[in-house]
C-alpha cells in the first residue's frame, strides 16, 4: 500500500503575550492552502494535531488548551495604509473545525516581529534602533492594530525587563494600539443596551453586558452564578456543570447579540462570542502563588476561551474590559467601582493587568477611539513544520 510522503512548510512558532502559535506567510502555504477553504482548514487542523479525542494534541504543534490551538497566517498588506495582513485561525481541539470569527489579541503582538524579520515591512520603515511601529490589518474582524516594536540595531529586540502575568520570564514590551475595536459602525452595544436581561434555561435571569470590541463578550456578575471572580481554573474546568452552565449563558448571548440565529448553532463558534464574570476587588492567590492585593486592582474577571477558563486573559477580551470600563453603567465599569475610567488594572487567574481605552457618546452612540496594552512576544522556534502531504 502506498502512503504519501510527508511535506515540510516553513513555519515559525511564536508566543505572544500568554498565547503561542504557529505562524506562516501566505506565499509558503501550499498551493491549495492558499485560499480559503477545506484545504487550508484540513492543513491547518493537520499542524495542530487535531481533531484529537484524547484531547493532547500530541500529533501537531498544539498544546491541548486555546491559549495554544493557534495559527496566524500573514502576508504583505494589500492596503497602503498598512504594512501586513494578519489572519487568524482558532483551532479546535476535539472537533475538526477551525474558527476564523474572531481576533487573537495576544498573539497580535506577535505578527509585528514576524513581519520585520520574514521581510513583510518596507526595510525604510524600520529604523536601525528606537521603535518600528508596525500597521496591522486584521483580516478576521476588518481592523487595523498598531503595533510599536522595539529594534535594536536593525533586528527586533525580544529580550527585555518587561513582565506579564501568565509569561514566566520577562521580555521586551511591545505596546499594541485595537483602532476603534468596535465590529461595525461603532455598535459597541449590539442590542443598544448597556445593561440586558438575559433569560437562561436552568440558570434563571441575569443582567449581562453584551458588548463588541475587541472580540464579542458576554459580561455578567460572578455573584449571580455564586462566584467571586477570584477563582482559579481548577474550579471552573474541574466542574462539568459549571461548564455547561457558561457555554449555556455564551449561547444564549450570542443569540441576543446576533451573531448566531439559534443557540445551536454555538457549538460551531466556539471562538465567539467569549463568556466574562466580574466581581469587585479582593484580596486573593494567583495560580503562580503570586498575592494579588484588593488595593492594586479595580476589579476581578474571569474569563472562558473554547469551553475553559482561561489561565490568565485573552487579548481581544483584555480589550472588551477596558471598552466596557470606560463606559459607566455597564457590569464592568460598575464592577471598577463606576464613573469616568479611562484605565482600569483588573485581577485574573494568573496576577493582574492595566488596559485603557478613551470613550465618547457621539449622536448617542458610543464610540471606542482605541484600546491599549503591552504585551510581549518571542520566537521559540523557526524552521518547518511537517504534514502528511495528503492530509489537507
Amino acid at each position: 500500500m502506498h502512503y504519501a510522503p510527508q511535506i515540510k512548510i516553513p513555519a515559525t512558532y511564536m508566543r505572544g503575550g500568554t498565547s503561542k502559535g504557529v505562524f506562516f506567510k501566505l506565499s509558503d502555504l501550499p498551493a491549495a492552502a492558499q485560499q480559503p477553504g477545506v484545504a487550508r482548514d484540513q492543513l491547518l487542523l493537520r499542524v495542530i494535531g487535531s481533531p484529537d479525542p484524547y484531547e493532547k494534541q500530541i500529533d501537531g504543534m498544539g498544546a491541548a488548551t486555546s491559549s495554544t490551538s493557534k495559527t496566524v497566517i500573514l502576508s504583505k498588506s494589500e492596503s497602503a495604509e498598512h504594512d501586513v495582513d494578519y489572519l487568524f485561525g482558532q483551532v479546535s481541539i476535539d472537533k475538526p473545525f477551525v474558527d476564523w470569527s474572531g481576533n487573537c489579541g495576544n498573539l497580535s503582538a506577535a505578527v509585528g516581529p514576524f513581519a520585520i524579520a520574514n521581510g513583510l515591512v518596507d526595510s525604510a520603515r524600520i529604523p536601525e534602533n528606537g521603535v518600528a511601529e508596525i500597521r496591522i490589518w486584521q483580516l478576521n474582524i476588518q481592523k487595523t492594530i498598531v503595533s510599536r516594536v522595539p529594534i535594536v540595531n536593525g533586528e527586533v529586540q525580544e529580550t527585555g525587563d518587561f513582565e506579564l502575568d501568565g509569561v514566566t520570564f520577562p521580555a521586551a514590551e511591545i505596546p499594541v494600539a485595537f483602532m476603534d475595536p468596535a465590529d461595525g459602525e461603532g455598535a459597541i452595544f449590539p442590542t443598544g443596551n448597556l445593561i440586558d436581561q438575559l433569560d437562561v434555561p436552568g440558570v434563571g435571569i441575569l443582567e449581562a453586558t453584551l458588548i463588541n470590541a475587541g472580540i464579542p463578550t458576554v459580561f455578567i456578575n460572578a455573584a449571580d452564578i455564586g462566584y467571586t471572580g477570584a477563582e482559579l481554573q481548577d474550579v471552573i474546568n474541574g466542574d462539568n456543570k459549571a461548564l455547561a452552565m457558561f457555554e449555556t449563558i455564551r449561547a444564549y448571548g450570542a443569540v441576543r447579540m446576533g451573531l448566531i440565529s439559534d443557540i445551536s448553532e454555538a457549538a460551531n463558534r466556539q471562538h465567539t462570542p467569549k463568556v466574562a464574570f466580574v466581581g469587585p476587588s479582593v484580596d486573593y492567590v494567583s495560580s503562580s502563588g503570586k498575592n494579588v492585593q484588593a488595593v492594586d486592582i479595580d476589579l476581578l474577571v474571569r474569563a472562558l476561551s473554547m469551553g475553559k477558563l482561561h489561565h490568565a486573559m485573552m487579548g481581544t477580551a483584555a480589550v472588551a474590559i477596558a471598552a466596557a470600563a470606560a463606559i459607566e453603567g455597564t457590569l464592568v465599569n460598575l464592577a471598577a467601582g463606576g464613573g469616568k475610567l479611562n484605565a482600569v488594572t483588573f485581577g485574573h487567574p494568573s496576577g493582574s493587568l492595566r488596559v485603557g481605552a478613551e470613550a465618547n457618546l457621539i449622536e448617542g452612540r458610543w464610540q471606542i477611539e482605541q484600546a491599549v496594552m503591552s504585551r510581549s512576544a518571542r520566537v521559540l522556534m523557526e524552521g518547518f513544520v511537517r504534514v502528511p502531504g495528503d492530509s489537507f
